[in-house]
């Protein structure tokens, strides 16, 4: 196969797409290099089992890692499967409820196995015991097979479900992991997403009638000459309604997305039919609505994974909404993300 020089490939990534090239992140393209094939070129297939099984990029919201992580991805010719970590856990828990064995984790692990040689996780963040309890055994049957795996997080790996509720449960997941991965930090300072900010934004605040106004109208814009139905989105018996459907472009209120209960399934079935989704009335966040805010910090992963555009009201600007302590960290990951996701092309 012919050789081929990812480290310069990468720069003319950059350059064709008016990124800066930074040295931070041009280290990083050469540890994956490495973690992909140490001996050979980086597109043929890993050959040699004492090679570790992970590779753990974290780093502040927005320095890049995606990006990183998809110019690799679409290089490599091999089987291979991109998910959001929440779409993944989707999968597995559909598999699992399918199956209703003792041996799901194995029966799913040689499913896996079948289809791909490399898994790459975006976003990868545990929020829930039911996934900490089953990712240690989960994983170490993905290990045992030789797949490999590549996870994107905001969150270093000892701070994983830091005060989740029986943590201690999670805790043979992060054995696994630090005995099988790579890990790496990406140090930039800088947001890369919020640059350019002279750009204007779908971003309506804070709440009243003028604002109400403006993006009534900027809906009525969007849609017009665009046929009204309705649609019924169902997720395992569950019937969501969506009343407002012009072609793709529909609108929510955020207690219609956020205050019921609907979780990472829901809003990938409703992404699969929508390109343009207003969400309107989004309000500040502190200690009591925390269940609300978790909710909306998956909402947007999923939404950005799925490259859908937003327009949002909110009841205060982006730099003042606030936060619960428990999802501050990881709803910094979601302010960035708004800030690319209302952005006028």
């Amino acid at each position: 196969m012919e050789k081929y020089n990812l480290q310069n490939s990468f720069k003319e990534f950059c350059n064709k797409n008016n990124f800066e090239i930074n040295d931070k992140q041009v280290k990083i393209i050469n540890l994956l290099n490495k973690f992909i094939n140490p001996k050979k070129n980086f597109l043929t297939y890993f050959l040699n089992s004492k090679n570790k099984m992970c590779f753990y990029l974290y780093g502040n919201v927005g320095v890049g890692k995606t990006m990183l992580l998809n110019f690799i991805y679409d290089r490599l010719k091999i089987k291979k499967c991109r998910l959001h970590f929440n779409e993944f856990m989707v999968n597995f828990h559909n598999f699992r409820h399918e199956k209703k064995n003792d041996n799901t984790i194995n029966s799913f692990v040689k499913n896996l196995k079948n289809n791909y040689e490399l898994i790459y996780l975006d976003v990868f963040q545990v929020t829930n015991i039911v996934d900490a309890m089953i990712l240690g055994k989960l994983f170490e049957v993905i290990f045992s097979e030789k797949i490999r795996i590549i996870l994107t997080t905001n969150i270093a790996l000892n701070d994983l479900y830091k005060d989740g509720l029986q943590r201690e449960q999670f805790l043979p997941f992060i054995s696994v992991i630090k005995n099988n991965s790579i890990q790496t930090e990406l140090t930039i300072i800088d947001d890369f997403r919020l640059q350019n900010n002279g750009r204007l934004h779908r971003i309506f605040s804070p709440l009243n009638k003028k604002i109400s106004f403006k993006i009534n109208q900027t809906f009525r814009e969007l849609t017009k000459n665009k046929k009204k139905e309705e649609k019924i989105i169902i997720t395992k018996g569950r019937n969501f309604k969506i009343k407002n459907f012009y072609e793709g472009i529909t609108r929510f209120n955020f207690n219609d997305l956020c205050d019921v209960n609907l979780g990472g399934e829901d809003y990938i079935n409703i992404a699969k039919f929508c390109n343009h989704i207003f969400i309107e009335n989004v309000p500040a966040f502190n200690e009591s609505n925390s269940n609300q805010q978790l909710r909306f910090i998956i909402l947007i992963d999923i939404f950005y994974e799925k490259k859908i555009s937003l327009s949002i009201s909110i009841e205060k600007d982006l730099k003042n909404l606030g936060s619960s302590k428990k999802h501050s960290e990881i709803f910094k990951r979601t302010l960035s993300r708004l800030h690319e996701m209302t952005k006028i092309n």
